[in-house]
């Protein structure tokens, strides 16, 4: 598909999508709330769900098999991974993708595009480098180093022909971090789906995505996570503001969680692609709803890249439910997108 409308595709939601995803089980009376959690990706995830408690082994299992799906195609961290069999491939391979990870592609592709390379799926080279990522240990690089890996980056070297095909242009690290997990969840929000389960909260490593409504008839209510102005490593949060989390995603992207200090300098584990450097303005966290939440993930870590003010920009450009954290001395400021505030869920 061509760049241009591949990124009208995978930014807007499409009505057919939409109808599929969102058709309502009506719970039988026998249903009530049940609880799923495992590990994936380095981290955990949940599901509460409205299901027979019977049922819940079967679901668990088809949760984990999905999830692992994803593992399996796009991750840096298995060796065996489709996306690592192509960073190690040599210049000139071309690498069928398999359907998911080849729709992960060519939303990273049109997102690259529509933000000016902000978003760029080959920064693994950089997140290397910096520590970051599978290999690599968290140092400052000298400017030589930093040069010759900014060599690997670039969306635009790498080609994927409409036959899901891809090619390595050398030494190209393609790293789906930023989106995957979304992905994940949304993976996940399709096997329910498929399930006829009523209503659920999937999470993975803090995104989240609902559908239905809880018993009681209401939507999902949840505390965006945000910095406080506590010492970061105590790895405080408060919980405000509270979202009615109604058949959306929410994905959060932030600097304080994953960072190292050198020198007396703090590098945050977001790269920009554009010029190799760990962020350095002041947004500590960025929370993006969307119907999809690989778009949500993705965004999120589009907008943190981006910074408090062009990051603010393009979400208004684009009317995205997006709320900024920044820091302001020892505290924070924030603000959130009429969008977002549409959204919030009524005291």
């Amino acid at each position: 598909m061509p760049v241009a409308a591949c990124a009208n595709a995978a930014l807007a939601s499409t009505a057919s999508a939409t109808a599929a995803e969102t058709a309502t089980v009506a719970p039988s009376a026998a249903q009530s709330m049940q609880s799923m959690n495992g590990l994936t990706m380095g981290t955990t995830w949940s599901v509460r769900l409205q299901a027979d408690a019977a049922a819940i082994p079967d679901l668990q299992r088809g949760v984990q098999t999905q999830l692992d799906l994803v593992v399996a195609q796009m991750s840096t961290w298995e060796p065996g991974s489709d996306l690592s069999r192509f960073n190690r491939a040599a210049a000139g391979t071309r690498q069928p993708l398999p359907p998911e990870m080849r729709q992960v592609m060519d939303a990273a592709f049109a997102l690259a595009h529509d933000t000016g390379g902000a978003f760029d799926p080959t920064v693994g080279a950089l997140v290397n480098l910096w520590g970051f990522g599978p290999d690599g240990e968290r140092r400052a690089p000298d400017a030589a180093l930093l040069d010759r890996t900014m060599t690997r980056v670039g969306w635009q070297r790498l080609k994927l022909d409409p036959s899901g095909v891809m090619t390595q242009p050398g030494d190209a690290y393609v790293d789906l971090s930023g989106i995957a997990k979304g992905y994940a969840v949304d993976q996940v929000t399709r096997y329910l789906l498929a399930q006829e389960v009523p209503a659920f909260l999937v999470e993975v490593g803090g995104e989240l995505r609902s559908h239905g409504h809880k018993p009681e008839g209401t939507p999902w209510r949840i505390a965006v996570e945000q910095p406080t102005s506590a010492d970061f490593n105590e790895r405080a949060a408060a919980a405000q503001p509270v979202v009615a989390l109604d058949g959306m995603a929410m994905a959060t992207s932030g600097d304080y969680r994953h960072f190292f200090a050198e020198n007396g300098r703090r590098y945050s584990h977001t790269i920009d692609p554009r010029n190799g450097q760990p962020v350095s303005h002041g947004l500590a966290s960025v929370s993006v709803l969307h119907a999809e939440c690989m778009h949500a993930d993705a965004l999120a870590t589009a907008l943190t890249v981006l910074g408090p003010a062009q990051g603010w920009d393009y979400a208004r450009r684009r009317k995205l439910a997006a709320f900024f954290v920044w820091h302001d001395g020892d505290g924070f400021k924030t603000r959130m997108t009429p969008q977002f505030r549409a959204a919030l869920a009524q005291p």
